[in-house]
């Protein structure tokens, strides 16, 4: 778990120690080059279009959870495991990024052809590389899966403190009502295991409270 910070938590990822095994030591020093690599390419293609820059980061924030459900269905299939609580987690956090993923259409993130395209199969791919990386090393799956997290909480804070006040003026999506304040929130609950059950129940008054409750979403997330 992450220690916290003013309202979030460290976005430096913790590599092993020293003293640590070298194996995890290539693991998250992989992952963490991986990470910024993607981001650096996004930085590129998407400055100052953050709604399709979004769009493209919920399709592929989406790719673990399908890749894990997969592996583990497989292994339970073959009788080499039965991980049911994991399965069921895994199933609400990509349920949790599906409606992310709603809310940036609702804005127009996916209006572009050029944007779908290279969303969904940068999706494609990743969703086979994560399939073997959690066949390899689950420890490292879930590593990467966090640092993606923790680049979208810090990519949501950063949009929210350049445009909090504008964001306070405009509207919430009707996608964005419906998943946080009247849909069955079993499955907003189920994804958030560091904390006390129905102890989160955010506000959806305008665009700035969707978007603070996506970002402490990918925090919900990372920190498990």
């Amino acid at each position: 778990t992450p220690p916290e910070e003013e309202g979030g938590f460290d976005e430096e990822l913790t590599l092993a120690g020293e003293d640590g095994d070298w194996v995890v030591r290539f693991e998250q020093s992989f992952n963490v080059f991986l990470t910024d690599t993607v981001i650096f390419i996004l930085d590129i293609l998407y400055r100052d279009r953050d709604y399709a820059r979004f769009f493209v980061l919920e399709t592929i924030a989406r790719v673990p959870y399908f890749a894990f459900i997969s592996v583990l269905h497989l292994y339970e299939t073959f009788g080499w495991s039965r991980r049911a609580d994991n399965i069921k987690v895994h199933f609400a956090e990509s349920m949790n990024e599906f409606h992310h993923l709603l809310i940036m259409e609702a804005l127009g993130g996916n209006s572009v052809w050029l944007d779908r395209f290279l969303a969904r199969f940068s999706a494609f791919f990743y969703y086979f590389v994560t399939v073997g990386m959690y066949m390899l090393s689950p420890r490292m799956a879930y590593h990467f899966s966090e640092c993606v997290e923790r680049h979208a909480y810090s990519t949501y804070d950063k949009f929210l403190k350049l445009n909090g006040e504008e964001l306070k003026k405009l509207p919430a999506p009707e996608v964005a009502v419906n998943y946080y304040m009247n849909e069955d929130l079993y499955m907003f609950d189920e994804f958030q295991t560091s904390r006390a059950p129905n102890s989160r129940r955010p506000k959806v008054d305008n665009l700035y409270d969707v978007f603070v409750n996506v970002r402490d979403d990918e925090r919900s997330i990372a920190r498990q």
